[in-house]
């Protein structure tokens, strides 16, 4: 890659780099993801960045030259909690594992993906960036729960509803603000995977992890 295209493909160079410390770094990610999801996506600027972190906005315009790069370099930087991928000893306790630590983050992931939904549409790199830190993760940690399960016994690879548990929960997750207007915390996603999800899937709910 050319110096050129190091200047322009999003992250700083290395020359950039070695002016900013990681942990000014994390601390300009951080006011970036605050922005974001207290202003929305239209409203966000460089001056509302600068004014948190403490920094001039030319600081910022020598890192990242347009206001989706920078957005798209918080995004991958940022220290989002995701799905723990929990080992229980059985999918449905998982699942329930799951949707608890899901729901200590649901709120803040969710303000993010509502503040860059309609600007993804229109930037790849932005569109990249959200499915890398907020998507992949969580679809990841789902995957390997099922895989211990698969490989136990509990339940048939080829079951018809494996495919869709992601889908199930990370959509029950972001879709609640929208159609209810309230958060969905953690009695709200613990019922739905007890209710819902692990009937559908054919198993019990253990006792102790309720």
């Amino acid at each position: 890659m050319t110096t050129r295209e190091r200047a322009t493909s999003g992250g700083p160079t290395s020359s950039r780099r070695s002016k900013i410390s990681p942990e000014r770094a994390q601390e300009l990610y951080d006011a970036v993801l605050d922005q974001l999801r207290e202003h929305g996506y239209d409203a966000f600027t460089m001056e509302g960045v600068a004014a948190q972190a403490c920094c001039s906005k030319s600081t910022l315009y020598r890192q990242w030259k347009t206001k989706p790069q920078m957005v798209a370099a918080a995004l991958r930087a940022g220290r989002c909690v995701k799905f723990f991928s929990a080992d229980t000893g059985s999918l449905a306790g998982d699942l329930i594992v799951a949707a608890r630590n899901a729901a200590g983050q649901g709120k803040r992931d969710t303000a993010l993906m509502q503040a860059l939904g309609h600007a993804a549409l229109q930037d790849d790199e932005l569109k990249a960036a959200l499915r890398e830190a907020l998507v992949e993760p969580e679809l990841a940690s789902i995957a390997e729960m099922v895989e211990r399960a698969v490989a136990r016994g509990e339940i048939d690879a080829g079951h018809p509803m494996l495919p869709y548990l992601g889908a199930q929960l990370f959509g029950v997750m972001r879709s609640r603000p929208v159609l209810e207007g309230r958060d969905a915390d953690a009695e709200y996603l613990v019922r739905f995977v007890t209710d819902v999800l692990v009937p559908g899937l054919g198993l019990t709910v253990p006792e102790q992890a309720t």
